[in-house]
């Protein structure tokens, strides 16, 4: 196996693809709207909550983390979770009820109207983030979807979808947490501008 013909593969498809999302003008409006969103929320005293699975679930709970402690400087923490984290629950409901039920409990318990949601999918199909996202709807949260090519079921859900034109999870996932970080960056500014002349 040529290991540096791979790495330059994949260092090459990712460039590419990030070069295809900082073109994309909707894209670019839809990552923006998600930040407005978060603001809003925040704004109003709500809550953002991130749902995942597998390596989504690890985005979720980084771009959660990032929110809840802080993104480039001290300030506020602002109340922003991912659903999976708490393992006893995430066990239980799947054991007790359905591995499909583990997030839209958590929602419908811990949502509220005006609380944001996100799911994360790569598919935009995983039965667990799209019925929490369900869930939401029916609760009056605002829908956040970060997916990949197509959208899938979660498309016809969101409020906001940011769809990656690609079907590579890996790559995916990796422009979901870029888009991920830059909305933390916009909320953080947006919310707790920094006094440049200090």
């Amino acid at each position: 196996m040529d290991t540096f013909s791979t790495i330059k593969k994949n260092l090459q498809i990712a460039i590419s693809l990030k070069q295809q999302l900082l073109e994309d003008k909707t894209l670019l409006a839809r990552v923006d709207e998600m930040a407005r969103l978060f603001i809003g929320c925040f704004n109003d005293g709500g809550k953002v909550l991130f749902c995942g699975n597998g390596g989504s679930a690890a985005d979720a709970q980084h771009l959660a983390s990032e929110l809840s402690g802080k993104y480039y400087y001290d300030r506020p923490p602002l109340f922003a979770a991912a659903l999976h984290a708490n393992t006893s629950h995430l066990t239980a409901v799947a054991n007790d009820y359905s591995y499909d039920d583990v997030f839209s409990r958590l929602t419908e318990a811990m949502g509220r109207e005006g609380d944001v949601l996100v799911g994360l999918s790569t598919s935009g199909n995983s039965p667990n983030v799209v019925k929490a996202l369900l869930t939401a709807k029916e609760k009056g949260m605002t829908t956040v979807g970060l997916t990949g090519k197509g959208g899938g079921q979660m498309r016809s859900i969101c409020n906001c979808l940011i769809e990656i034109p690609s079907t590579d999870t890996p790559r995916i996932q990796e422009c979901h947490i870029l888009i991920g970080h830059t909305v933390c960056e916009l909320v953080e500014g947006g919310l707790f501008p920094k006094n440049e002349d200090l």
